[in-house]
């Protein structure tokens, strides 16, 4: 079975609804927001600033 069509039928479950709910009261969360941001910046920032992991 194709992976889209796994998750296709996961979303349409109950649990998927409720997963796909949390992930949008998640996605309205400034501090969510933020973090997504920071993570983004980080990546597209390629070499300049970065810390040592």
């Amino acid at each position: 079975m194709a992976l889209v069509d796994r998750i296709k039928r996961f979303l349409a479950s109950p649990k998927g609804q409720q997963a796909r709910a949390r992930a949008e009261r998640m996605a309205r969360d400034p501090r969510t927001q933020a973090k997504a941001r920071g993570l983004l910046a980080r990546f597209k920032g390629g070499g300049k600033g970065r810390r040592p992991m």
